[in-house]
C-alpha cells in the first residue's frame, strides 16, 4: 500500500492517533509512526486525538516536512503543544471538532501553520459530514485572511468524498484527508482513487 501511495505521489500520510479517552476508540501509536518514517519518504500528517497532547508529543517520530495536529479541546495548554511541534521543525495545526467554534483560534492565529477542520465527530470512519461544515470552512478561511494569515492552510477530515471534496475546495480547503469515502473505496485501486480525487479538485 505504501508503494501504491508513493507511486501516486501522495503528499502526506494522515495518521490518526486515538487514546480511547478523547475519542471513544483506540488506534495506532508511536511504533507505527516510527516504522512509517523508516519505510517511506512520504511526510507524516499526525492527527493526535488524545488528551493532554503536550505530555505525549515527545513520544512520536516527526520533524522537518511533517505536520502535526492537536485538538483545541484536548488541552488547557494548546500553545505549549504548538510551540513544541514547531521546535521539532514540523508544521503545527490546531484541530477543531464540528461543534467547536472558530473563536477557539482567536489567541493562536499567529502561532499555527494551519487549521484541521473536522467534518465528522472524530473516532470512527464511515460517518456522514456534519451539516454546516462547508460554511465553517468558508468562515475559517475568511478569519485567517482577515488576520493576515493567507499562508495558513485549511485541512479537512471526515467524509471527504469526491462530491464533498469539490465543495470543500470551493469553501477554501487546501488539504484533504482521503479515506474510505474516496481513495480506499471498494471497486477501485488506490491509484485510481487518487487520480479521481485529484481530477475533481483541479481548478
Amino acid at each position: 500500500t505504501l508503494r501504491e501511495l508513493e507511486n501516486g505521489k501522495t503528499e502526506f500520510l494522515h495518521i490518526d492517533i486515538m487514546d480511547g479517552h478523547f475519542v471513544p476508540n483506540f488506534t495506532l501509536g508511536t511504533d507505527y509512526c516510527r516504522m512509517l518514517k523508516e519505510l517511506t519518504s512520504i511526510p507524516l500528517d499526525i492527527h493526535l486525538m488524545v488528551e493532554r497532547p503536550e505530555e505525549k508529543l515527545p513520544w512520536f517520530s516527526f520533524g522537518e516536512g511533517d505536520m502535526v495536529s492537536v485538538h483545541a479541546e484536548s488541552t488547557p495548554h494548546l500553545q505549549k503543544s504548538l510551540a513544541y511541534i514547531k521546535s521539532r521543525g514540523a508544521a503545527a495545526f490546531a484541530a477543531l471538532n464540528p461543534a467547536t467554534p472558530l473563536c477557539a483560534l482567536d489567541e493562536i492565529t499567529g502561532e499555527i501553520d494551519g487549521v484541521l477542520i473536522m467534518c465528522v465527530n472524530p473516532g470512527f470512519a464511515g460517518q456522514k459530514a456534519v451539516p454546516g461544515c462547508f460554511e465553517k470552512i468558508r468562515r475559517c478561511r475568511s478569519l485567517l485572511d482577515e488576520r493576515g494569515r493567507q499562508d495558513a492552510r485549511i485541512e479537512v477530515d471526515g467524509n471527504v468524498s469526491l462530491e464533498n471534496a469539490v465543495k470543500m475546495r470551493a469553501a477554501g480547503a487546501d488539504i484533504f484527508v482521503a479515506g474510505t469515502s474516496s481513495i480506499f473505496s471498494p471497486g477501485s485501486t488506490v491509484a485510481q482513487g487518487l487520480e479521481k480525487l485529484r481530477e475533481c479538485l483541479k481548478d
